[in-house]
């Protein structure tokens, strides 16, 4: 009992008179009995006491300037979304700060921590003003000078900071990350590589780039207001409205993210368009199940169910689990009924087996592969990031006989003969930058989906091809059976090119090998020039890119729903397949609808029986697919030219060339098919060789007038026009011999009868 009451009289404080002066850091004076009270027991307390009071007071002391610092720092700004409270997780690090001084007063602070350490083993004052960096180890920069170590801070850390939110996250040497071992092994322990501190989920990253890129898919995910809190995307969505149908949208939705719900206003054409080819094949047979296989916002699907109704069974797919949310909100949004997920749990909006699915959209979030391969469709629509080739193989395994399938393609740097090498990689295609490079794309895209066809014993028809500014649309209908599959895959060929004057032509089909393929070339540059003059591009599609019958009633559902911006695209669509000038369209003619059959589907109007329908899922019979075929090799006489050509491309220097209009006319006049085309605004598709087009582009071309020619006698428009028509009219007459007489005389008193001034009717 007396050894315990000498030691707990030793380790007592002493009374504030017994203290020295002098001696306010340091630990108090031991007791003068402590020694003999400690030797009685045969134990020395004296070095105990003194470390042991040392300790408790460095760390009231840091404790004190930590609250000061975070006190600070609160002042600073009341809007600290990342201030230490108990509803967050953990505190951020300390090399997340909002200005370069922060880092000094950490600086100091752990200036602090190091005199204590060197005065636990030195029993004077440190009086050296070294500071040691508080984001790097001792072993990577020792203590050193304020003004070394504000260069140090300034240029290593703070220049290479990712800033957020008015924070910098600098870059970190503590051994918080560490490195991956090596062979070596040996110092893996000791070695720590530089790293950055994410502020919202305190992950550590090696590289700058990839901070940022991190940091950005926290903000399109909506996580910046805390760290593992996801904010709910209905408090910061807003709502567009696209074709009476609501959607909400984060405030990113404009920015093309592998993670986020994407919305691109942009694409509203390209919507429409798959929405009319849905609609057509609504009409064919009902109900038909459809699948959007990359949902983002369910806008798509959405309007599929909520303007055909009954007649579609709308499937929505997305493998992101925060746009599968989206999806199901916005189905809830529009009043659609969601039907959820087998393999996902029942959260009281599943319905049963047995309800019916009027209005009912079936939300699914799988692999677009996977759920291809376990289900079958009417009707597929892939609209991934960039290529769509990933997804072909999948997309015609299960789907059923004269079924659609659509895909929009938006790597256009590849399809636009951009990034070659990704075309190559891609597509297995040899392309160069021509005049005709949006239609050689689509080609392309139809190449790609022709050869994913046919290794399903599967054929296609193309229904539509589309190559716009942000995507290369193409929908086409699969055809069963592998003689389909074999005159499909025939007609994919190489494309000759020449380099000199883009003329181009297809190569022939057959295995024989030709000494010299450039002598299919309609131009004569291969002998004229030196070298090589030109390419083969391809392989790629060279059958026809659209379907009249298709495109009409395509426009007839355009029509119907009010589709305003895709209508004027389709009848320039109607014409190009054509390939005529006529714009007069009747969307109201039933006779129109029954001369229009594709692949065996016999439209309903007044004059079919319903004998002559095709029975859904069912094979097609000997005698439909010999009328298909019959059909088949009459529309292919009628085909549209392929590739067409730019008018200012091949404009004469130092002449005025005519109105496109007017060209056109005259071209069609001459005796060749010709039209205008929605691939380039100035290209004219006709089938006339590129020296014809230059010999009637140069014979209406008038020169430029100079300096001494302005000089001359003035002619009024009106008398120009008359003259210009003169001249057409007489080429026209001496191209065409077989002209009636009358017809002559008809148009001579048409010209002449008119007032003119005497300069004029002798010209």
């Amino acid at each position: 009992m007396a050894a315990e009451a000498a030691a707990e009289a030793s380790l007592a404080p002493l009374p504030p008179e017994q203290r020295q002066p002098g001696r306010e850091d340091d630990a108090e004076e031991k007791p003068e009995g402590g020694d003999e009270t400690a030797a009685l027991n045969g134990v020395d307390f004296s070095g105990k006491v003194k470390s042991n009071n040392l300790d408790v007071k460095v760390e009231s002391e840091l404790e004190t300037e930590e609250k000061g610092v975070e006190q600070e720092s609160t002042r600073e700004s009341d809007s600290n979304i990342l201030d230490v409270s108990s509803d967050y997780p953990r505190e951020k690090h300390i090399s997340i700060q909002r200005h370069l001084a922060d880092l000094e007063k950490l600086a100091n602070l752990k200036e602090g921590e190091f005199t204590m350490a060197v005065s636990q083993n030195t029993d004077h004052h440190v009086t050296d003003e070294k500071k040691p960096c508080p984001l790097c180890p001792e072993e990577k920069l020792k203590a050193c000078y304020s003004h070394k170590l504000h260069r140090h801070l300034q240029n290593l850390h703070w220049k290479v900071s990712v800033e957020f939110e008015g924070y910098r996250m600098c870059i970190c040497h503590l051994p918080c990350h560490p490195v991956k071992p090596n062979l070596a092994g040996d110092q893996t322990l000791s070695k720590m590589g530089a790293h950055y501190h994410c502020i919202i989920c305190s992950a550590t990253i090696t590289r700058r780039t990839d901070m940022i890129s991190h940091i950005n898919r926290h903000v399109n995910k909506g996580e910046t207001e805390s760290r593992f809190v996801t904010v709910p995307a209905p408090k910061s969505s807003q709502v567009l409205k696209e074709l009476a149908t609501d959607v909400q949208v984060l405030p990113n939705y404009s920015t093309p993210q592998k993670t986020d719900s994407y919305f691109n206003p942009k694409m509203k054409l390209n919507r429409q368009l798959i929405f009319c080819a849905l609609a057509v094949l609504a009409e064919e047979r009902k109900p038909i199940e459809c699948l959007d296989a990359f949902g983002a916002t369910g806008i798509m699907g959405l309007q599929w169910a909520k303007h055909l109704r009954s007649a579609v069974k709308v499937t929505i797919n997305d493998c992101n689990e925060n746009s599968v949310t989206m999806i199901r909100e916005n189905c809830h949004l529009n009043k659609m009924k969601v039907k959820l997920d087998t393999m996902e749990e029942d959260n009281g909006e599943a319905m049963g087996d047995g309800e019916e699915n009027t209005d009912t959209i079936e939300v699914t979030r799988m692999d677009a592969n996977v759920i291809m391969h376990l289900r079958a469709f009417d009707f597929i629509h892939l609209d991934p990031f960039g290529t769509s080739v990933n997804y072909l193989d999948s997309a015609f395994r299960n789907v059923r006989n004269l079924g659609i399938v659509s895909l929009t393609s938006t790597d256009t740097s590849s399809l636009y003969a951009k990034a070659q090498h990704v075309a190559l990689r891609h597509y297995g295609c040899n392309i160069v930058r021509t005049e005709y490079y949006k239609e050689l794309g689509a080609r392309m895209v139809i190449a790609a989906v022709t050869r994913a066809a046919a290794r399903c014993n599967k054929g296609i028809e193309v229904l539509l091809a589309v190559a716009l500014e942000h995507f290369v649309l193409v929908v086409v209908r699969v055809l069963r059976g592998p003689s389909t599959a074999d005159d499909s895959a025939k007609k994919i060929r190489y494309l000759i090119h020449c380099q000199w004057c883009e003329e181009r032509i297809f190569q022939k089909q057959g295995n024989m090998v030709e000494e010299n393929s450039y002598q299919q070339l309609p131009c004569d540059c291969h002998g004229s020039m030196p070298g090589k003059t030109a390419v083969a591009l391809g392989p790629l599609w060279s059958g026809s890119l659209f379907n009249t019958g298709f495109l009409r009633r395509m426009l007839i559902e355009a029509v119907q729903y009010g589709l305003d911006e895709a209508q004027p695209l389709l009848k320039t669509l109607v014409c190009e397949a054509e390939c005529t000038t006529s714009k007069h369209f009747s969307t109201h003619s039933p006779s129109d609808e029954n001369k229009q059959e594709e692949c065996g589907v016999y439209i309903k109007t007044a004059n079919t029986s319903a004998e002559s329908y095709l029975v859904p899922g069912k094979r097609k019979s000997d005698e439909v697919i010999r009328n298909a075929a019959k059909r088949q090799k009459s529309e292919n006489s009628a085909e549209h030219p392929a590739f067409y050509y730019n008018i200012h491309r091949h404009s004469i220097r130092g002449m005025n060339m005519p109105k496109l209009n007017k060209f056109l006319n005259y071209l069609s006049e001459a005796g060749y098919r010709v039209s205008r085309t929605h691939f380039d605004p100035m290209g004219v598709r006709t089938n006339a060789p590129l020296a014809q087009f230059k010999t009637v582009l140069m014979k209406y071309s008038t020169p430029t007038y100079t300096g001494g020619q302005a000089e001359g006698p003035s002619h009024r428009p009106g008398d120009a026009q008359l003259g210009e028509q003169a001249r057409a009219a007489a080429d026209s007459k001496a191209d065409n011999a077989d002209f009636l007489e009358d017809d002559k005389s008809a148009v001579a008193a048409a010209l002449f009868t008119k007032d003119c001034p005497a300069p004029c009717a002798a010209d």
